[in-house]
């Protein structure tokens, strides 16, 4: 008798267990359901960057660049870059909308004061150029008073930005994973090349 009453007690219990954790849930709002909406891209949001030096600078430059491009075409960050992954053809107003958005992103750093001085970045692009090593140490031997007086960071990223192929990163998105990882790595190289064209000049 004991094991008919134990069988029947405890899926009798669990049915109460279960009925009453249901219960909780739908006294507390839980009988409707309602997908999370994704973040206003037109709502300014602290952007920090996981990296440093200029692989943070471009980093945290395309972060804002995509979310002010998201909000001047009225959708989501998240919409737009899955838009840009599915698109076989990007639209003229896409392109607008992501070069416009990374100037933006510029002047928003360069008001804020996170544009780190050109003179912090020249070791990192030295660094991972091929130049001789005279040219190398002739460069490296420049005063960071000199270098920042002749190059300004915003005025580098503005020139990289103008001359970046927008169209031609945003036509080679295999998935929505890449809009960041591809323009920023477009961004990144030019930095560099900019950087050292304008320190040759220097000497």
């Amino acid at each position: 008798m004991t094991g008919l009453v134990r069988r029947v007690a405890l899926p009798a219990v669990s049915l109460v267990l279960v009925v009453g954790v249901l219960a909780v849930q739908l006294l507390n709002g839980g009988g409707t359901y309602e997908p999370l909406r994704p973040p206003d891209a037109c709502t300014e949001r602290p952007v920090t960057s996981r990296a440093d030096g200029i692989d943070g600078l471009t980093e945290r430059l395309v972060l804002l660049g995509v979310a002010d491009a998201a909000c001047t075409l009225g959708v989501s960050r998240e919409a737009l870059t899955l838009e840009l992954a599915q698109s076989p053809e990007v639209s003229d107003a896409e392109v607008d909308a992501l070069r416009s958005g990374l100037l933006s992103a510029v002047r928003r750093m360069a008001d804020d004061g996170t544009l780190p001085p050109a003179s912090a970045l020249v070791d990192e692009a030295l660094d991972q150029a091929e130049l001789n090593g005279i040219l190398a140490f002739a460069i490296r031997a420049l005063p960071d008073s000199l270098i920042d007086s002749a190059l300004k960071t915003d005025d580098v990223l503005v020139r990289t930005v103008d001359e970046l192929d927008v169209r031609s990163l945003l036509g080679n998105l295999d998935s929505p994973t890449d809009l960041d990882r591809q323009v920023e790595v477009a961004i990144t190289e030019a930095v560099k090349d900019a950087l050292l064209d304008r320190l040759r000049n220097l000497l």
